[in-house]
C-alpha cells in the first residue's frame, strides 16, 4: 500500500484505506477499484491523496495510532464544536465539552495501550475539512508527546482539551481569509493572528467548565522560544510547556497536510525542520520527545537506500524514527528481486534511507522492470 496524489490516480487502482468526511460519512471504501468517475469526484471534493493497494508491491495495512472509529468520531465532534451557528460561535455547549472529555480519555487509553506504535500520518482530509482533521491530529500528537514526557492522567486531560480546542478562535475569522488559495497580505495575516486571543476568550468564559490552562494553550500555541511568535512575543520558559507541545504538533501537522495554497511537505522534511528548531522555536527537550514518536518515513513510502536499492517502508521501530524496517524490492541495478529482502535499518547502519521516491520515479522503475522482462523473453 502506498500514498498517491489524487492528480496521479489512474483507473484500475484499488483503494487501500477508507476515506471519510468530517460528518463521519464514508466517501470511498477500502477495496474499491477506481474509475474515471470516482477520480473526478475525489478531485471535486478536494481529496488530496489516497492510499492505494499496489499489486506490484508487498501488501500490508498501515496502522494508525488510534483506531478509525475513534478518529472519525473525534473529527465529527470537532466539526460540531467549531461549525455551530453564528449566533453561538462565541459560546460553548457544555454537552459537547463533556463529550470532548470522554473522547480525549478514550484517545489517551488507546495511546497508552499501544506504546510501540509510531505516527505514520495515514489520515486523509479534504481541503474543506482541514481544520477539523487538523484539530484532532494536533490533539493526538500532543497527547503522545505528553505520554513520552511521563505526564499523569490529569495533565494529559488538560493538554488534550487545550490541543483539541487550540484553533477555537478561527471560528471568528472570515472564511475568505482562512481558505484563501494564496499568500496572505499583511492585513489578512494580522486578522489571522487574532484567533489565538479569540480562542482564549471563548474557552475562558467562566461558564464552559474548561480549565484555564487549556485556554492558555489556545492563547500561546503560536508563541516561540526565541520571542518571535504571537500574540504577546513571549520567550523561553514564559511560554507554558503545554503550549509549546501544541505549537510543535501544530507546525508538524500543518507542514505535512495538503492546503489550498500548497502541497504537503514530506514527513522527513518536517521532521528535519523541527529537529533543527530546538532551543530556537521550541524547547529542545520537548522537540526530542515529540520526534521520538514520528516516523520520518511513514509505512508505505518507497525509498531509495544508500546502496541504490529500492525498498518499501513497512514499519518504524519505536525510538528509531530515521531507521525503519524495509522490504528491499529492487537491486542496485534496478532489477526486481524474486523475493523481497527484509532489512531492519535500526539494527545495522551500513544502509540508510537516501531519499523518498516520488510517483514519477516509481513509474520509471516499473517501466524499467517491464522492459527488462521483455528483453529476457525476446
Amino acid at each position: 500500500m502506498r500514498r498517491v496524489s489524487t492528480n496521479l490516480l489512474k483507473p484500475g487502482m484499488k483503494v487501500g484505506h477508507n476515506i471519510f468526511n468530517s460528518r463521519g460519512e464514508t466517501l470511498i471504501s477500502r477495496g474499491v477499484v477506481l474509475n474515471d468517475g470516482y477520480i473526478d469526484s475525489l478531485k471535486r471534493l478536494g481529496i488530496p491523496a489516497l492510499y492505494i493497494i499496489d499489486d506490484s508491491l508487498p501488501d500490508f495495512y498501515v496502522s494508525d495510532v488510534i483506531d478509525e472509529k475513534s478518529r472519525v468520531a473525534a473529527i465529527k465532534l470537532v466539526r460540531n464544536i467549531l461549525g455551530g451557528n453564528k449566533s453561538s460561535k462565541s459560546r460553548l455547549d457544555n454537552a459537547l465539552i463533556n463529550e470532548s472529555r470522554s473522547t480525549i480519555s478514550g484517545i489517551i487509553d488507546q495511546l497508552i495501550e499501544n506504546p510501540s506504535l509510531m505516527v505514520n500520518l495515514i489520515d486523509i482530509r479534504s481541503i474543506d475539512d482541514y481544520l477539523f482533521g487538523h484539530s484532532v491530529n494536533v490533539c493526538v500528537l500532543s497527547l503522545i508527546t505528553g505520554i513520552s514526557l511521563g505526564y499523569d492522567r490529569k495533565k494529559l486531560m488538560t493538554l488534550g482539551m487545550g490541543s483539541l480546542m487550540h484553533d477555537m478562535g478561527k471560528i471568528l475569522i472570515p472564511a475568505y481569509i482562512l481558505n484563501k488559495p494564496g499568500p496572505l497580505n499583511d492585513e489578512e495575516f494580522n486578522v489571522i493572528k487574532q484567533h489565538s486571543e479569540y480562542g482564549y476568550t471563548i474557552l475562558n468564559d467562566g461558564e464552559s467548565n474548561i480549565k484555564v490552562l487549556s485556554a492558555i494553550i489556545a492563547l500561546q500555541h503560536h508563541e516561540r522560544y526565541n520571542g518571535e511568535g504571537y500574540p504577546k512575543g513571549l520567550n523561553g520558559n514564559s511560554i507554558h510547556e503545554f503550549s509549546q507541545i501544541v505549537g510543535i504538533a501544530d507546525v508538524f501537522d500543518a507542514m505535512t497536510a495538503d492546503r489550498v495554497y500548497r502541497k504537503a511537505h514530506p514527513p522527513f522534511e518536517a521532521y528535519e525542520m523541527l529537529a533543527g528548531s530546538g532551543n530556537y522555536f521550541f524547547d529542545y527537550k520537548l522537540v526530542l520527545a515529540f520526534l521520538s514518536n514520528i516516523a520520518a518515513y511513514p509505512a508505505g513510502s518507497l525509498v531509495r537506500l544508500s546502496s541504490n536499492e529500492i525498498a518499501i517502508v513497512v514499519e518504524t521501530p519505536k525510538g528509531f524514527p530515521l531507521y525503519p524496517k524495509v522490504k528491499i524490492l529492487y537491486d542496485d541495478a534496478g532489477g526486481k528481486l524474486a523475493e523481497p529482502i527484509d532489512v531492519d535499518l535500526s539494527l545495522q547502519k551500513e544502509k540508510t534511507v537516501l531519499k523518498v521516491m516520488d510517483q514519477e520515479e516509481i513509474e520509471a522503475a516499473k517501466k524499467m522492470q517491464k522492459n527488462n522482462l521483455i528483453t529476457q523473453l525476446a
